[in-house]
């Protein structure tokens, strides 16, 4: 599933995002990633590390568990702390897919469900610097405006095409989600949105009451936890 959730940020939190972001100091993004993303990874990155990088990530998790298209979406259970990408002058991320377990910085280690990524600048301030994912129904170019994320399966091979002008800045970072199966993910959420427009037509009739029910009993039995 591949899915635009719309303000994660506002536009005053982008601002103020992007003032502390552009003061900071930057690393080479290839220090961050095994030897075939390094083959193909040319920006720049905040050091994980990085008590800005900490704080940022801790609003966007905060903000995303108050948002509920995500909550739905994503079910997450864990995610790593975002981290922060910039790229311009010719820049680019070649085609690659995300590691499949990563360590988190506390200990212990999370399977990459879920990529994410949270646009920071708008789609008129550069050129190119499109997320190009390619899935079973084709691929999808993707460039949101800032303050908008774009939810799709870590198992995607996906690439950020060259920034000719101006500079894209972003957001990523990854979920284990507590249904690892991307289909049976997606049927929930589908499930989901419907049994909640059913109630706000019919309130909690019975056969919403009844669909409900169903829902929470899929999550039973496809969850891990």
């Amino acid at each position: 599933m591949l899915l635009h959730i719309p303000g994660v940020l506002s536009g005053d939190e982008v601002a103020r995002f992007r003032a502390e972001l552009h003061a900071a100091d930057w690393v080479d993004g290839r220090e961050t990633v095994g030897p075939q993303g390094a083959r193909v990874k040319h920006n720049r990155q905040l050091p994980s590390d990085s008590p800005l990088a900490e704080r940022l990530g801790r609003q966007i998790l905060a903000a995303l568990g108050q948002h509920p298209l995500y909550v739905a979406a994503a079910l997450p259970l864990r995610s790593v702390p975002p981290l922060f990408n910039r790229y311009a002058g010719g820049e680019h991320y070649g085609d690659h897919i995300d590691g499949g377990i990563r360590a988190l910085p506390a200990g212990g280690m999370l399977r990459t469900d879920l990529s994410s990524t949270l646009f920071l600048s708008e789609p008129h301030e550069y050129d190119g610097g499109e997320l190009v994912v390619s899935d079973t129904y084709g691929v999808h170019e993707v460039k949101l405006p800032a303050g908008d994320l774009i939810l799709y399966p870590a198992s995607s091979v996906h690439r950020v095409e060259p920034v000719s002008g101006g500079e894209r800045l972003c957001a990523f970072f990854w979920t284990q989600s507590m249904v690892r199966n991307d289909q049976q993910r997606t049927m929930l959420f589908e499930l989901d949105t419907q049994v909640q427009a059913l109630r706000r037509q019919l309130g909690d009739s019975p056969e919403v009451v009844s669909l409900t029910g169903h829902y929470h009993n899929l999550l039973r039995m496809w969850s891990e936890l």
